[in-house]
């Protein structure tokens, strides 16, 4: 049987849940917590970094970094 996943995709924070024996079971991230920040960085060498390293960035490189892309979405931001 094919899995459930729900995401809440938040404008400062983000979070997914997986359906488990008929109860949404919440997915860690990588730190362990239930929540990620909305933050994605692309590094100088491409790789794309999120959440808690992510948001680390915005200080450092906010040229590119992006946060709260929810208000951005269907719009024809660059």
């Amino acid at each position: 049987m094919a899995k459930v996943i729900g995401i809440d995709l938040g404008t400062t924070n983000s979070c997914m849940a997986v359906m488990e024996a008929g109860e949404a079971k919440i997915i860690t991230n990588a730190e362990g917590g239930r929540t990620t920040p909305s933050v994605v960085h692309l590094s100088k060498e491409g790789d794309r970094v999120v959440g808690v390293a992510a948001k680390r960035q915005l200080v450092v490189h906010p040229e590119r970094t992006i946060s709260s892309i929810k208000r951005r979405m269907g719009t024809d931001y660059r």
